[in-house]
């Protein structure tokens, strides 16, 4: 009894609502990651922006700093007739079978790389009111983590991932999606002895692949997309066809699928994290990104 009772106790920490997973822990530190790697000024902008949060009416989703902002999306979908038209501006699933085109699959641009850059456009006017800038914002930042969930781009005629039922060790009854969403991305980023959330160096940027211009999220999209090719599906069915078969309803990731994964889940979170903190250098000072680390007069 006392081996079922922690069981289910372990099952209830790793089994999260579906809107609390990478759209809660991992959102919210890629969030953080994203704050404290830009500079003053831009952190100055942002608390401004927030003092607009009322005039949103949104008064069930909080938003009232960056990892606020960093979920508000999420929050505000769950009111359907309000929102429900965002639900497409999260994803933006791309055939991993099929060679990656970054504009497909993006009708009238509702998908989550056109919405990055829409939402970047738009936090960038300065003659808008700070509220409109401020929903700008969130969905911003929101959507720039979104397209870095590998299944938020990689698909296998199965809504990246949520029509294959997978076991996440001992745990059953998850499904492809749902474990990269959540439980594999808290397991890389929770580690107190190696945060992720701080301040990273050149070199650091560099070994994570993080251009100085920060790339275009489309771009961000085909990574996602060949992780998804390249290990997830092939990982979790065991296989190195993919393509070349009908892969099961469901499948199991065994503890060892569980640890290969948990790097590159990490990597993304990072990536995203500082990507964010350059589109937000950029939007607030519009034109050559600076350099966070360079010293000020």
């Amino acid at each position: 009894m006392t081996r079922l009772a922690a069981f289910f106790c372990v099952l209830a920490l790793i089994l999260p609502a579906p809107a609390h997973a990478w759209g809660f822990y991992a959102h919210r530190k890629t969030a953080e990651i994203a704050e404290a790697n830009v500079s003053d000024e831009t952190r100055a902008k942002i608390r401004r922006l927030v003092r607009s949060a009322a005039d949103l009416g949104t008064p069930d989703c909080d938003l009232a700093n960056m990892e606020d902002a960093s979920v508000w999306p999420d929050c505000v979908r769950r009111t359907r007739w309000r929102w429900g038209y965002t639900a497409a501006w999260h994803y933006r699933t791309a055939p991993i079978c099929e060679a990656y085109e970054p504009r497909a699959n993006c009708p009238g641009g509702n998908c989550v790389t056109a919405q990055i850059e829409r939402s970047h456009r738009i936090l960038a006017d300065e003659s808008l009111p700070d509220h409109v800038r401020l929903e700008a914002l969130a969905f911003m930042v929101h959507f720039a983590g979104d397209v870095h969930m590998p299944l938020h781009s990689g698909d296998k005629d199965d809504r990246g991932g949520n029509d294959r039922e997978a076991d996440y060790g001992i745990v059953p009854g998850l499904n492809l999606h749902w474990i990269w969403d959540g439980p594999l991305a808290e397991r890389a980023i929770s580690d107190p002895a190696d945060p992720v959330a701080r301040r990273y160096s050149q070199q650091e940027r560099a070994q994570l692949g993080v251009s100085a211009d920060g790339g275009d999220p489309a771009e961000w999209g085909r990574e996602s997309w060949q992780i998804s090719r390249d290990f997830i599906y092939p990982t979790a069915f065991d296989t190195g066809d993919v393509c070349g078969q009908e892969l099961p309803d469901s499948t199991a990731l065994t503890q060892e699928d569980i640890e290969r994964g948990a790097p590159i889940a990490r990597r993304r979170v990072q990536q995203a994290g500082l990507r964010i903190a350059q589109l937000l250098e950029s939007a607030f000072a519009p034109g050559p990104l600076e350099d966070p680390e360079a010293p000020r007069p």
